[in-house]
């Protein structure tokens, strides 16, 4: 659908981009729109492709086997409301790996809501600026499914941050299969970082909602069967985003940053508002525990987006990830409408360190490292059992220039030594979430960091997009080898490894 009009100037995109690009596979409604997040890097493309055999810089290690999916934001439609990157329709792109060659496949996740406004042809959701609408659907706005992204049961699972309904995507061609069901359960919402465990197979589980009980946890087998799923405490509506999983316990999240239900109800719209008076509080249950066995810790205000790894030491249980002590940034003078977006899109946030006693109920907490990072990942082999290396993207602040949420380099931590090592993408080189790949055939009693780092890049000099392997055990040596990708690859959310020889197709 071509726009009716075409904005002449864009001093927003100007000012935190730097400019209005100029592509032929994007959707040219854009071009009508002042928004940096629907320009430049951020912009959709409008083309799904299959190419194998893809140039390479350097050498793909023959131990290199599986495929690196990430997901993320790929507008279909011109928005009814104010653009906000979590309206975008999910897209997965895929890079697989087998034998020393390269192929990328990418493709929309074919949820419901984006095959109503295929068939209206246009967009119908009011966005996450609102006004939520629940007579368009039971969140008030379009699951988007544009947000996690992991392997379970034999299939991708596609998953939305505001807790919405998983689709089940097939790994090798990206064709979506449906709602992933699990057996067993009388509902379907789930929430974006549920976790798989590598070493059981078991689905661990989070939903939240905006009526009673406002977060259930469960557990399915590693066939998609339901285990249990149990009701958890909380005095009002929150917004979770992650949990701690260790060998034997759960860490749920409940933060003191949350909307105001009177407002939603009244006027439509979800303010949210950062509570510094309520400590975080983190419940810790037995993996099959439960709800009346939640024990309840609290620390520091703030807010967590992503954990890292969470362990048992004898009577203490460890959780790393990041920590932000500002969820909600001050808006900026001069931004205009989009002003409080762009505040809530710089993410500010550190490494930090909880660890809760289970036997006396003491709290340990502090920073690991003071840098602005986030995107943070670990060797999934070592999920749920102690590990030491964590890698972080880092994110620049608001007065480094980073006027939207962008990855400039990669961050490898030790979490035991506070040391950190770090890659620059260089100048006007936009990262994705990188993934720890493990060896082909390494186990967890294997060394943790001997596999490899790998991520998307996309050059806003020529906007060329690579796929990025590092040898994970030395980063600052720069990536050993460079996948040239056949388009541009946009800005997106959360990656993940998925293992297997089968994924690359048959010559």
């Amino acid at each position: 659908m071509q726009p009716l009009s075409r904005v002449t100037e864009y001093p927003s995109v100007e000012q935190c981009i730097g400019g209005v690009a100029e592509f032929e596979n994007t959707q040219p409604w854009i071009y009508a729109h002042d928004n940096p997040y629907l320009h430049g890097v951020y912009a959709p493309v409008n083309t799904e492709m299959d190419v194998g055999d893809l140039p390479v810089e350097g050498e793909l290690p023959a131990d290199l086997c599986g495929a690196y999916f990430r997901n993320g934001p790929n507008p279909r439609f011109e928005p009814k409301n104010r653009y906000h990157p979590f309206d975008g329709d999910g897209m997965i792109h895929g890079v697989y790996f087998h034998q020393g060659r390269a192929r990328y496949h990418n493709r929309y996740v074919d949820t419901l809501a984006r095959n109503s406004e295929l068939r209206d042809g246009r967009s119908i959701s009011p966005g996450v600026m609102g006004p939520f609408d629940y007579e368009l659907s039971p969140f008030g706005i379009k699951d988007t499914s544009n947000t996690d992204i992991f392997l379970y049961d034999g299939s991708l699972m596609s998953l939305w941050y505001n807790a919405g309904h998983p689709y089940r995507v097939d790994a090798h061609d990206l064709g979506t299969r449906g709602y992933f069901e699990l057996q067993g359960r009388d509902k379907r919402r789930m929430s974006a970082h549920s976790k798989v465990d590598p070493h059981t197979g078991e689905l661990l589980f989070f939903d939240y909602g905006n009526e009673p009980p406002y977060m259930t946890y469960g557990v399915a087998d590693a066939r998609g069967r339901l285990l249990h799923e149990v009701a958890i405490d909380l005095p009002g509506p929150r917004l979770p985003h992650d949990i701690g999983v260790s060998r034997n316990y759960t860490v749920l999240h409940d933060l003191p940053f949350f909307h105001d239900m009177d407002v939603l109800r009244r006027h439509g719209y979800r303010v949210l508002t950062f509570h510094r008076d309520l400590p975080i509080r983190f419940g810790v249950i037995p993996r099959h525990g439960a709800g009346s066995e939640v024990r309840w810790f609290e620390c520091e205000p703030g807010y967590i987006l992503h954990t890292s790894n969470c362990w048992e030491e004898g009577d203490w249980l460890i959780m790393d990830g990041c920590r932000s002590t500002n969820p909600m940034p001050a808006a900026q003078p001069g931004e205009g409408e989009l002003a409080s977006m762009l505040a809530y899109m710089r993410l500010e946030a550190n490494n930090y360190r909880w660890a809760f006693n289970l036997r006396t109920g003491e709290v340990r907490e502090g920073d690991l490292d003071d840098l602005n990072t986030e995107f943070n990942k670990t060797n999934p082999l070592y999920m749920g059992i102690k590990g030491r290396y964590a890698y972080h993207q880092h994110i620049p602040l608001h007065h480094e220039g980073g006027y939207t949420l962008r990855f400039t380099g990669l961050v490898k931590y030790d979490n035991d030594s506070g040391r950190r090592w770090q890659w620059d993408y260089g100048a006007g080189v936009f990262g994705s979430e990188a993934v720890y790949a493990p060896r082909r055939g390494a186990t967890a009693q294997d060394p943790e960091d001997d596999g490899y780092v790998i991520t998307l890049v996309t050059d806003s000099k020529n906007w060329q997009s690579h796929c990025l392997v590092f040898d994970a055990t030395d980063i600052e040596a720069g990536p050993i080898a460079r996948v040239r990708m056949p388009q541009r690859v946009p800005y997106g959310f959360h990656a993940t490894w998925a293992r297997g020889e089968d994924l690359y197709p048959a010559a």
